[in-house]
């Protein structure tokens, strides 16, 4: 399929300052040279404040990592989580179409969004409230059909109760997700036929639904107010969300454990590597002892390379851009510290690329993708 822009663009993006300090936290998670992997998650928090992707917001995520746009546009038209034109205020409508949701009724599903929402996809409805998608298989075979709304899955749906749903969520409201037809989760729809003491005492709602109400996100757009994610696999925790309980630390962690048939334990095991050198080819004593650290890498002293404050005279500054990683932000920064030119990137040696390198806000990309040979390139081309 075919995407594109949409031909209407804001003139501007910037991030709130919540979101901001969220996105710069973020690309802190990656290795020195690497941020760039930060490209799906920014994306992500720029469609999710303005509700689809524009232009401005992909170039601004771009510049924030220094990438040049077509990068992260390439980034943003290959995935279709990414929305590339307006999407309702309220919630956009995502039918799963693909087999099991096709046979149990997702085309009669796909004709009531026609009727409440807007006669194609991707249309705004005319308050601007909604709009809908046919998207591929979501993965919730065993409850179809079912639909995406916001952050939550809709499922054993009726043409009756979507209705029901797109009317309550104009009014305000936010149903709770999951199954619609009073299924706990995914079992038999005729009824539990095995762990029946499960259904006894088990509550009205699963643990996800559960979350879902008490957080109260399933449309809501992050904004950066939100209650704030405390673990690595973005659980939340706030009132009336249950704490995660304690969890035992694992037996065979516990100290003084040996670490080889020796009998020596890993706390020995530094000091006796320290207390004396041992040959690996003792098969006595070498399993025993943990190799020494390697020796930190060997600092480079900083040189300052030629820098000048503008462009020669009589010629204009070179495009910078041409080399692979720099783009029009990082561009800028380059003019800022004194480089207009291929020649001067050029020449750099070890010391010259320490000093850059410890005024780029990303270290380590000159050597990462190469700037002196490309510039030497360029230089030599004229």
């Amino acid at each position: 399929m075919l995407r594109r822009l949409h031909p209407e663009q804001p003139d501007s993006f910037a991030f709130t300052p919540a979101n901001q300090a969220w996105a710069e936290a973020q690309i802190t998670k990656y290795p020195e040279g690497r941020q760039a992997s930060a490209i799906i998650p920014l994306l992500w928090r720029a469609q999710e404040q303005e509700g689809w992707l524009t232009r401005p917001a992909i170039e601004g995520v771009a510049d924030m990592l220094g990438l040049a746009h077509i990068r992260a546009l390439e980034v943003a038209t290959f995935y279709f989580m990414f929305q590339l034109q307006p999407v309702g205020s309220v919630a956009h409508i995502q039918i799963c179409g693909t087999t099991s949701c096709m046979i149990c009724g997702a085309e009669d599903l796909v004709a009531v969004c026609k009727e409440k929402i807007a006669a194609k996809p991707h249309q705004l409805s005319e308050d601007g409230k909604f709009s809908w998608e046919e998207v591929e298989c979501l993965g919730a075979c065993a409850n179809a059909p079912m639909a995406q709304i916001g952050k939550d899955y809709y499922e054993d749906l009726t043409t009756e109760r979507l209705g029901e749903l797109i009317d309550a969520m104009a009014r305000g409201d936010v149903p709770v997700p999951g199954p619609q037809n009073g299924r706990y989760a995914s079992e038999p729809a005729s009824g539990l036929t095995s762990l029946k003491d499960h259904e006894a005492g088990r509550d009205d709602l699963n643990i996800s639904a559960r979350l879902a109400v008490d957080i109260g996100d399933t449309i809501k757009r992050i904004d950066g107010t939100e209650v704030p994610l405390l673990a690595p696999w973005g659980r939340q925790s706030g009132d009336g969300v249950p704490q995660e309980p304690a969890r035992p630390a694992p037996a065979n962690r516990a100290k003084g454990r040996p670490a080889d048939k020796t009998g020596t334990t890993k706390e020995e095991a530094p000091a006796m590597s320290k207390a004396k050198p041992v040959s690996k080819r003792d098969p006595e004593v070498s399993s025993a002892v943990e190799a020494p650290e390697a020796a930190p890498a060997t600092a480079v002293d900083e040189s300052e390379p030629e820098l000048l404050s503008g462009p020669r005279e009589g010629r204009e500054a070179d495009d910078l851009k041409r080399i692979s990683g720099v783009g029009p932000k990082l561009e800028g920064v380059l003019n800022d510290l004194g480089f207009y030119h291929f020649d001067q990137i050029a020449e750099w040696g070890p010391g010259e690329v320490a000093w850059v390198d410890a005024r780029l806000k990303f270290k380590g990309r000159i050597e990462r993708d190469n700037w002196i040979e490309q510039a030497k390139t360029f230089a030599a081309e004229g």
